[in-house]
């Protein structure tokens, strides 16, 4: 019988380490990357230029929101920008909570994309430069789709898709401010 008790004991224990490395993990998801503020310093080489206002007019709107799949709550959007290269900071919700991302587009291309703050339970993988890096020279089509296929992460996908809809918010928004000009 104590045997048995002794077992019981050891399983309940390991059910119990295992519990917490699996709330562990999902806590661990969540985090700050890099502030935003700090991601246009260095996006700049710490002399970023003066912040800029793009209004989104109502003739935007239609736009936007086919990109988003959702109307866009903002009227305007601030970014920074120096000759043909714009540093946007931008939040879209990937299956429950938004997720800040930094990205930058240079000549009408994507040259950055990074997370800065994630905030949900799990997928964030999509932190990583090998689901990131896929954005590196994307552009924006005339139907307002990247002009290439971004692979989601099994698990992540509905951050991936959050982030490509990003990258084609950004894109979309530095043609529209360079319009602008």
């Amino acid at each position: 019988m104590q045997r048995g008790k002794m077992k019981h004991k050891v399983r309940m224990r390991a059910l119990g380490l295992a519990a917490l490395l699996v709330v562990s993990a999902a806590a661990l998801a969540r985090g700050v990357y890099q502030e935003p503020e700090a991601f246009i310093r260095d996006a700049f080489a710490g002399k970023p230029p003066t912040a800029a206002i793009l209004w989104l007019t109502g003739a935007m709107q239609p736009e936007i929101a086919r990109i988003l799949g959702h109307p866009y709550a903002l009227q305007r959007v601030r970014f920074w920008r120096s000759g043909a290269r714009s540093a946007w900071v931008l939040e879209e919700i990937g299956k429950e909570e938004p997720i800040t991302t930094g990205i930058i587009v240079n000549q009408g291309r994507i040259e950055t994309v990074k997370i800065l703050i994630y905030r949900e339970n799990r997928g964030d993988e999509v932190r990583y430069p090998a689901f990131t890096g896929q954005f590196k020279g994307a552009a924006l089509m005339a139907n307002q789709e990247l002009d290439r296929t971004i692979d989601g992460i099994s698990g992540a996908t509905l951050s991936s898709h959050a982030l490509t809809r990003l990258a084609r918010l950004a894109l979309y928004f530095d043609a529209r401010s360079r319009e602008a000009k």
